[in-house]
């Protein structure tokens, strides 16, 4: 228990000081996307980040609200999901947990490949701060916070995406009625916060979830429906590593082609065994 939780809390670190070290020095590329996005959006019709901060505005014990549940709760609740997978569906742990860091290590290239400045440093596009305008609690609301994360790591938006995780699997493992009903809105809640608080566009939303998705799907695969093919495919190279390592002098050959024989054999029964897995 200690250990695994150990491994999530090194893990977080690893992907909060990386986001950091990834911050440019150059602010430019990151404003120049966040121009293309709000391109895409408005080509598409989709772009509701705008109306959605604004309204959200209107009602200052609202927006306080989505500020404190911006700053904790996608910390609390995918923590508090991951203690309850470990202790009550440990049969479906470890897959899970692999698709979440998979995910999460992917979109750091994302953060690196494509700095995304969030719709609340547009101000020229209309879009207000709630944390600062209202001198709210928030993730943001000192400088040193702000100094301490990268703030232009905005695509894919790993608040959508960790979210989509924490639902799906209350949605899908929980027994409770309830339980079952909090996994269902808690990531369309995410996504409406992080978009009226404008720390996100939807097509950040959009890019989380598909690779929070894609991520549990190949997780799946590989943990529970590993295809025959590469069962095949592994126990091939296995066979070549052991016939590329037999020795050339002819009074090894029969002992190397034993050896071959063996590994082959322990290929075949490895490859059943994943299987079986």
């Amino acid at each position: 228990m200690w250990r695994e939780l150990l491994l999530v809390v090194l893990f977080y670190a690893g992907y909060t000081l990386t986001r950091i070290v990834l911050v440019q020095d150059g602010t430019g590329p990151a404003f120049a996307h966040a121009d293309q996005i709000l391109g895409a959006e408005r080509a598409l019709g989709i772009d509701i980040e705008l109306y959605l901060n604004h309204t959200l505005l209107s009602v200052p014990w609202l927006a306080r609200t989505a500020n404190v549940f911006y700053a904790t709760m996608h910390f609390i609740v995918t923590l508090g999901v991951v203690l309850w997978l470990y202790r009550y569906r440990p049969q479906h742990y470890r897959w899970l947990r692999t698709s979440i860091m998979v995910a999460t290590g992917l979109a750091l290239i994302g953060f690196w490949l494509y700095p995304l400045a969030p719709p609340r440093f547009l101000h020229s596009e209309g879009f207000v701060d709630p944390v600062t305008a209202l001198h709210s609690l928030g993730l943001y609301a000192s400088d040193a916070s702000g100094t301490l994360t990268n703030q232009y790591a905005a695509m894919p938006s790993m608040h959508a995406g960790w979210s989509l995780w924490c639902g799906l699997i209350l949605a899908k493992l929980a027994t409770q009625k309830w339980a079952k009903a909090l996994g269902a809105l808690y990531p369309v809640t995410t996504v409406y916060v992080i978009l009226a608080t404008a720390n996100h566009y939807l097509l950040d939303a959009v890019a989380g979830t598909a690779l929070v998705g894609g991520a549990l799907w190949v997780s799946w695969i590989l943990y529970t429906r590993c295809p025959k093919p590469l069962v095949v495919a592994w126990a091939h190279v296995s066979d070549r590593v052991a016939l590329r390592a037999r020795p050339t002098t002819r009074e090894a050959r029969p002992g190397a082609t034993a050896a071959t024989r063996g590994a082959a054999t322990r290929s075949s029964a490895t490859a059943g065994g994943a299987t079986r897995y």
